[in-house]
């Protein structure tokens, strides 16, 4: 018997279609892991969510990759809480909790504003070998290791700092190389460029993502990169210690014509820390197989 599954797709962290970060988004408690990453492949954006009923939460949500599954992902949690919200499963003003890898994820939605609390990343600064990441970027004349030390979180994103925005916009990796370094696993899985150099005066911080060992050469806009970023920049001494009640705006997404704006929120007092963003849909549709 043939399964129809409604399936849409959801721009993250705007509220313009065609910007933001696309996610593919599916509810149904009838795939089995196989269908999700097919079903990933074919809809071929940097991630799509699977939703299904939970004993353990509100809901269980997987992420997968074109190619794999992956443990955490901030946009595609955008666009399912989005995606509730539109299909009236949620209420505005509410909150919703997701059986996930990385253990139960909390969101929220008040006001066409959606939330997702992340869980906080052990940072270590990088002690390997630079010079050959540096050489794949492509890069060698946009980073000051000595000033601003790469940092690696514990879930594999290695931090790299860029002189300017004009060098950061004009990085042209060798993503095959990125990917046979990975690969090798030497601790890091993807790399976040990042510069205090903005194209808003209200931002803090412009980044890239690249993880072609995730199948993703360059992803448009990455929660679970920039959620981690507030507390790279705080270790680095880029602002201040004391965050608690700040907002912070990151940009990402630009130079690919998907323009992305993510508000992180650290909260040393609890520590919590909050991306937040708007969500478009692009379409609805149906599946069958």
């Amino acid at each position: 018997m043939k399964k129809i599954i409604n399936v849409c797709q959801i721009d993250a962290f705007t509220d313009e279609q065609f910007r933001g970060n696309p996610a593919g988004v599916v509810f149904s408690d009838e795939l089995s892991k196989e269908e999700m990453q097919y079903i990933a492949r074919e809809f071929n954006v940097s991630e799509t969510a699977f939703i299904s009923k939970s004993d353990e939460a509100d809901f269980n949500l997987q992420w997968f990759t074109p190619k794999v599954e992956v443990k955490l992902c901030g946009h595609a949690t955008l666009a399912s809480i989005h995606y509730l919200l539109q299909h009236g499963i949620i209420k505005d003003n509410s909150t919703v909790t997701f059986k996930t890898l990385s253990g139960i994820l909390k969101g929220s939605t008040k006001n066409g504003l959606h939330s997702l609390s992340l869980p906080i990343p052990e940072l270590k600064i990088f002690e390997g070998n630079k010079e050959e990441i540096i050489k794949a970027l492509n890069c060698s004349k946009a980073i000051i290791p000595e000033k601003f030390p790469f940092i690696l979180d514990d879930g594999g994103y290695l931090y790299i700092y860029i002189s300017s925005l004009n060098d950061l916009m004009n990085i042209k990796p060798d993503f095959k190389k990125l990917s046979e370094l990975s690969a090798s696993r030497k601790g890091f899985d993807a790399f976040t460029l990042f510069t205090t150099e903005t194209i808003e005066t209200e931002s803090s911080a412009h980044l890239r993502f690249f993880a072609p060992f995730y199948g993703i050469d360059e992803d448009p806009v990455t929660g679970s990169a920039n959620g981690p970023l507030r507390l790279v920049l705080r270790k680095l001494g880029i602002i201040e210690q004391n965050t608690e009640n700040k907002i912070y705006k990151f940009e990402q997404g630009d130079v690919l014509d998907r323009k992305g704006r993510i508000n992180v929120a650290y909260s040393p007092a609890h520590n919590e820390l909050i991306i937040s963003g708007k969500a478009s849909t692009v379409f609805k549709g149906e599946l069958s197989f």
